[in-house]
């Protein structure tokens, strides 16, 4: 009798795990359809190409160091007075498209950002709490999967606004096909 009652639990165990992942992986289905209709559209916009174009001819020659200097840089301007990096980057073309397309959204995105080929940003909504994306999963699997990928994470919930969150990423090509950077989109789960 004990070998059944064993079979019973792994076979409950497993149907709650099923379950369980199947719950996980529901929101990635209206994340994708959201990411297709609603932010693939203006990805091809100039201002975005050819920022990415521009910052991954000034960036060409930098080393990991280099990379990794540049991170810490703005990983201690978040929380410094000063913030020129930070600034800078807040403050051109592409941030302010990322931010009007954000507010445009009726609260579906919650955050925006455009990363060079190297995986760092190029424009923002908000203040990233570091400047290169390229060691994490949401530049790996986007950009580093090549030509019109798009990879869903998981499911958080924002501390802040207590909404629910995935964010989705993609490759952005430029005209030639030729995969140029990467975007990410905080997609707020309640607003889809």
């Amino acid at each position: 009798m004990k070998p059944f009652m064993t079979g019973l639990a792994v076979a409950a165990l497993l149907t709650f795990s099923l379950q369980s992942a199947a719950a996980e992986e529901a929101h990635v289905a209206p994340v994708t359809d959201y990411v297709k209709t609603n932010v693939a559209p203006w990805l091809s916009d100039p201002v975005i190409i050819g920022a990415l174009k521009a910052q991954n001819a000034k960036h060409a020659g930098l080393s990991e160091a280099d990379i990794i200097a540049l991170d810490k840089k703005w990983r201690a301007e978040v929380e410094a007075a000063d913030k020129p990096l930070i600034n800078e980057t807040l403050g051109n073309a592409v941030s302010a498209f990322l931010k009007d397309k954000q507010a445009a959204s009726q609260g579906a995105i919650a955050e925006v950002f455009v990363m060079d080929n190297k995986g760092l940003n190029v424009g923002q909504s908000d203040v990233t709490s570091d400047y290169w994306q390229g060691d994490e999963a949401k530049f790996k699997k986007s950009f580093g999967a090549g030509k019109d990928a798009l990879f869903v994470d998981g499911v958080e919930k924002d501390e802040s606004t207590q909404a629910l969150q995935s964010q989705a990423s993609m490759t952005i090509s430029d005209e030639t096909g030729a995969p140029v950077g990467a975007i990410t989109i905080g997609v707020n789960l309640d607003a889809l």
